[in-house]
C-alpha cells in the first residue's frame, strides 16, 4: 500500500503538539499556584504523562477503540498490549483512520488521554498527595476516561452509531443517526469530563487553609503566559489534528480556533475591566484557554465568524463562571471548573445553535441542540458518579490531604525534597559532574 505521506507527517506533527500541551498545562498551572507548591503542581502533570503513557498501550487503546460492551467501553483485553492494533494477520501495517498506518492514530489518541487527566490537577493544589495523585490518575484514566472516549469517538452510546442514544432519539439511516452528536475534539471527552472531576474532587478533598480569608495569588505571572502560549500553539494539533488530514477540514478547524480564542480573550477582558477595573495578564490567558476550551467540540462544526460569537459567549460565561467557588465555598484552586466545565458545556451546546448544515440559527431545527444538550448531561452525570466512586475509595485508603504542617509550610520541600525558588528555604538540589 501507498500511504499518504502528507497526511502521515501532519498527524504525527499533531501528536506532538498535543503532548507538549501538557508540559503548557504544567508552566500554566505552576505559575498560578504559590511558589511553595510550584513543583509539586508541575510535578502532578509530568506524572499524568508518566501514568497515563504506559497504561494507554497496555489497555487504554483497546477500552476506547476495542469490541464494545454494551456500548459503554471497549474490550480491554481485545486489543491488549496493542496487539492487533499495529499489524494484521499478514504482518502488513494496520489502516488507521487516514491512509496512514494506524500506530499513528494511537500516538495522536494517547496525548488526549494525558492532557485530559493533567487538567484536573488544577482543582487540587497546595493539599494533595502525590501518591494518592498518582494511583487516582491511573484508576480514574482506566474506569472515567477511556470510556468516555469509546461511548463518544469508538462507536458507543454517546456517538451517532447503530445502538447509539442519538440513535434511538433520532432514528438511522444505513445505520447511522439521522441526528449525531457532533464533539469534533473532546468537549464532553476532555473538558465536560475533567471539569466534572475537579469539582466531585473539590468538594470531596476540601478546601485549603485559609481559602477565602487569606491572598492565594499566582507566584510568576510569565509562567502562566508562556503556559497559555505553549496551549495555544498546541491546541492547533488538537483541533486541526482531529481533522484527522491535512486538508480544507483541518484548515477550517485552525482558523476557528483562532479566532474563537481571540473573541473570548478580548471578552474575558472586557468583562474584568467592567467588572474589577482592571484588564490582567492572568485574565488574558485564562480568556485564551476558556476560547479554546470551547472550540474543541465545535471547530469542524461552525465557520469563522459563529466561531468569534461563540468565543465572545464563553468569554464571558467562563470569567463570570470562576467567581462562583468564593459563592459556593468550594476550593476549585485554579478554576478548572470555571473555565473547563463552563467551557466545554458552552462549546458543546452551543453546536446545536451554530452548526452551520445542522444549527437551530441556520434552519437545521431543534434536533441537533437536543442530541448536544443530552450527552452533555449523559458525560455529567458519567463522570460525576464515577469521579465520586474513585474519590471515596482513595480517602477511605490512601487518603487525599497532605498534613496541616506540610500544607503550610510547602509541599515542594516535604513530599519533593526541592524548593524552585532559594529563598523559600530548603536547599536546592544539585547535581554536579566532576
Amino acid at each position: 500500500m501507498e500511504w499518504d505521506t502528507g497526511a502521515a507527517a501532519w498527524m504525527l506533527t499533531s501528536a506532538s503538539l498535543v503532548l507538549l500541551m501538557t508540559p503548557g498545562l504544567a508552566f500554566f498551572y505552576g505559575g498560578m499556584v504559590r511558589g511553595k507548591s510550584v513543583l509539586n503542581m508541575m510535578m502532578m502533570s509530568f506524572g499524568a504523562m508518566g501514568v497515563v503513557g504506559v497504561l494507554y498501550v497496555l489497555w487504554g487503546w483497546s477500552m476506547s477503540y476495542g469490541s464494545s460492551v454494551a456500548g459503554v467501553f471497549g474490550n480491554p483485553f481485545d486489543q491488549f498490549g496493542l496487539s492487533g492494533t499495529l499489524f494484521d494477520a499478514d504482518g502488513q501495517p494496520m489502516v488507521g483512520l487516514g491512509n496512514y498506518p494506524q500506530v499513528i492514530d494511537v500516538a495522536f489518541q494517547v496525548t488526549f488521554a494525558i492532557i485530559t487527566v493533567a487538567l484536573i490537577s488544577g482543582a487540587l493544589a497546595d493539599r494533595t498527595k502525590f501518591g494518592t495523585w498518582m494511583a487516582f490518575v491511573a484508576v480514574w484514566v482506566t474506569v472515567t476516561y477511556f470510556p468516555m472516549a469509546h461511548m463518544v469517538w469508538g462507536g458507543g452510546q454517546l456517538s451517532g452509531a447503530e445502538g447509539s442514544i442519538a440513535a434511538a432519539m433520532f432514528g438511522t439511516t444505513d445505520g447511522v443517526a439521522n441526528t449525531a452528536p457532533i464533539d469534533f475534539a473532546g468537549g464532553t471527552v476532555v473538558h465536560i469530563n475533567a471539569g466534572v472531576a475537579a469539582l466531585v474532587l473539590a468538594l470531596l478533598i476540601g478546601k485549603r487553609k485559609g481559602f477565602g480569608t487569606e491572598a492565594m495569588r499566582p507566584h510568576n505571572l510569565p509562567f502562566v503566559m508562556l503556559g497559555a502560549a505553549l496551549l495555544w500553539f498546541g491546541w492547533f494539533g488538537f483541533n486541526a489534528g482531529s481533522a484527522f488530514g491535512a486538508d480544507e477540514n483541518a484548515g477550517m478547524a485552525w482558523v476557528n480556533t483562532t479566532t474563537c480564542t481571540a473573541a473570548a480573550m478580548l471578552a474575558w477582558l472586557i468583562t474584568e475591566k467592567i467588572r474589577d477595573g482592571h484588564a490582567t495578564s492572568l485574565g488574558a490567558a485564562s480568556g485564551i484557554v476558556a476560547g479554546l476550551v470551547a472550540i474543541t467540540p465545535a471547530a469542524g462544526a461552525l465557520r469563522p465568524v459563529t466561531s468569534i460569537v461563540l468565543g465572545v459567549i464563553a468569554g464571558v460565561l467562563c470569567a463570570l463562571a470562576v467567581g462562583l467557588k468564593f459563592k459556593f465555598g468550594y476550593d476549585d484552586s485554579l478554576d478548572v471548573v470555571g473555565v473547563h466545565l463552563v467551557g466545554g458545556l458552552v462549546g458543546t451546546v452551543m453546536i446545536g445553535f451554530l452548526a452551520a448544515d445542522t444549527g437551530l440559527f441556520f434552519g437545521g431545527g431543534a434536533n441537533q441542540l437536543i442530541i448536544q444538550i443530552v450527552i452533555a448531561l449523559v458525560a455529567v452525570v458519567f463522570s460525576g458518579l464515577t469521579t465520586l466512586v474513585i474519590g471515596l475509595i482513595l480517602k477511605a485508603t490512601l487518603g487525599w490531604r497532605v498534613s496541616q504542617d506540610v500544607e503550610v509550610g510547602g509541599i515542594d520541600l516535604a513530599v519533593h525534597g526541592e524548593t524552585a525558588y532559594e529563598n523559600l528555604g530548603g536547599a536546592r538540589v544539585v547535581s554536579e559532574v566532576k
